[in-house]
């Protein structure tokens, strides 16, 4: 049985934190002292001339103007929600350049991921649990619209590329008559390198839900994304 927990703060807090985030996010960024190695690092791509990095985020790219730190998407009028300009401006400013290990790890394996994991699994994986669970080939055909590709985990299991060296692997379990249908979402063990845990549970929770709408409208164009 899949228990209750603590609900998300009010939505006027939540938006005064994520706007002090962002406000954050962007000094940070202002006192990058070589944007073209942060770019090396995080496999952006600079445009001096222009002023502006690109950055690849779930199959769409991502203008982030240097040093005001503004962040839009690349050939679409489309509004960026604030928690996804920050999380493109965290991964930016974060990022070691460290080589991809090939080594799994889950998300209790993260600094303090053990005390989050419960608000981890409501908010990231029991969406996708839920809605997955009685048709599992759907996530391979869905995921195609943010790059997945099968991975070998579990009874069903897609790899996206969040952002260019951050792979996550979502994996689902069908269940039987003695269990029921579970899932996890897994990472290279470089994930830190790029994210904080915090910035991690956003990301997963944004893509769980970009799944579960693409289901529901079961398209896979950029403005169901």
């Amino acid at each position: 049985m899949i228990k209750k927990h603590a609900t998300l703060p009010a939505q006027p807090v939540r938006e005064y934190a994520y706007e002090l985030a962002y406000k954050l996010a962007r000094e940070q960024l202002a006192g990058i002292v070589d944007i073209k190695q942060q770019c090396l690092n995080s496999g952006a791509l600079y445009l001096p001339a222009e002023k502006c990095v690109i950055i690849d985020h779930l199959q769409r790219s991502y203008r982030v103007s240097i040093p005001p730190g503004d962040v839009s998407l690349v050939d679409t009028e489309e509004i960026v929600p604030v928690r996804d300009k920050i999380l493109v401006l965290h991964y930016f400013i974060r990022a070691k350049g460290t080589p991809l290990s090939g080594k799994i790890i889950t998300y209790k394996e993260l600094h303090e991921g053990i005390n989050y994991y419960p608000t981890f699994f409501k908010r990231a994986i029991e969406p996708v649990v839920n809605n997955f669970k009685d048709q599992p080939l759907k996530l391979l055909e869905i995921t195609a619209a943010l790059g997945g590709h099968r991975s070998d985990f579990g009874d069903t299991a897609v790899t996206i590329d969040a952002f260019p060296r951050v792979p996550l692997t979502i994996v689902l379990w069908q269940g039987d008559a003695e269990f029921p249908p579970d899932g996890n979402i897994m990472f290279d063990s470089t994930i830190p390198d790029y994210l904080p845990t915090e910035d991690i549970t956003i990301l997963c929770e944004i893509i769980a839900w970009k799944l579960v709408r693409l289901l529901k409208t079961g398209g896979g164009s950029p403005g169901n994304r």
